[in-house]
């Protein structure tokens, strides 16, 4: 299996090749240029193997998180298919253009955000659209999208290995990655598979978040493991990675989603990570 290059030659099958050091596909780069608007200091993804374990609200909480800090910060929604950043924000204006490009929305605590959400007339238009044109939209949101001076740009992917993951690892200038994931011991296989993409692609991996970790009990404290005890501090080692925080199933988070106020949200789970 490739590890190192995406074109499918692996360190080992080039050892012995008479073009090992000079083979064209090695340094073939598919990156983009930004919009010339745009200057941003750094690009972190947020990938998940499979839906449903949480991957926007650590992204949210991750900007949420430098916002805090004095940072400026922007998260390009690239789940095409299911938005849900801007609404959990409370923006739900149509985005704006010019002829140098589209401008961001602005939230409440001025996190920038674009979405396919914000361009469409009715936000609860399902997106129809085919892997190719859904992975344009994600590059055009990098491309053409003016979003100034960024400190950091954290970039919401939809769950898998697909279209959309690619073409962000390939297209955008992508410093690491944080892997997204829920304690069932079936996500052992799931973690391995958004790990082994980004390592192919020659992305960092900055370490995982575990979502519903457990619940606590409003009455004793207890924690209360609802979906079976934790497996990331195994699979984590295993693939020598950090854990970089274990979120439960806060009622105070989940309250600040629904009222669309994101950015009064405080998650204290994931304040020790270092990006």
């Amino acid at each position: 299996m490739a590890d190192e290059y995406s074109n499918g030659c692996s360190e080992e099958s080039c050892a012995g090749c008479a073009h090992a050091g000079s083979c064209e596909s090695k340094k073939e780069d598919f990156r983009v240029p930004a919009n010339k608007y745009s200057q941003i200091k750094k690009v972190i993804g947020v990938i998940s193997g499979k839906g449903g374990v949480g991957k926007s609200l650590v992204t949210a909480s991750l900007a949420r998180m430098m916002r805090e800090k004095g940072y400026t910060v922007g998260i390009l929604d690239a789940d095409i298919t299911g938005p849900s950043i801007p609404k959990m924000y409370g923006v739900h204006e149509t985005a704006k253009g010019s002829d140098e490009g589209m401008f961001p929305c602005i939230a409440k605590d001025e996190t920038r955000i674009m979405s396919v959400n914000l361009l469409l007339e009715d936000e609860d238009t399902p997106v129809i659209w085919r892997g190719p044109v859904i992975a344009g939209v994600v590059t055009q949101f990098w491309t053409d999208v003016m979003w100034g001076d960024i400190d950091y740009l954290f970039v919401d992917m939809p769950p898998g290995t697909g279209d959309v993951p690619l073409t962000v690892f390939q297209s955008l200038p992508v410093d690491g990655v944080v892997i997204v994931t829920s304690p069932q011991d079936l996500v052992q296989m799931i973690v391995k598979k958004a790990y082994n993409m980004a390592k192919q692609m020659n992305i960092p991996v900055l370490g995982v978040v575990e979502n519903y970790s457990y619940v606590k009990c409003p009455d004793c404290g207890k924690e209360i493991k609802v979906f079976g005890e934790s497996h990331i501090d195994e699979i984590a080692a295993e693939l020598n990675m950090p854990v970089l925080g274990k979120m439960p199933i806060d009622m105070k988070i989940a309250e600040a989603v629904d009222a669309e106020k994101f950015y009064e949200a405080e998650n204290p789970y994931l304040q020790d990570i270092k990006l």
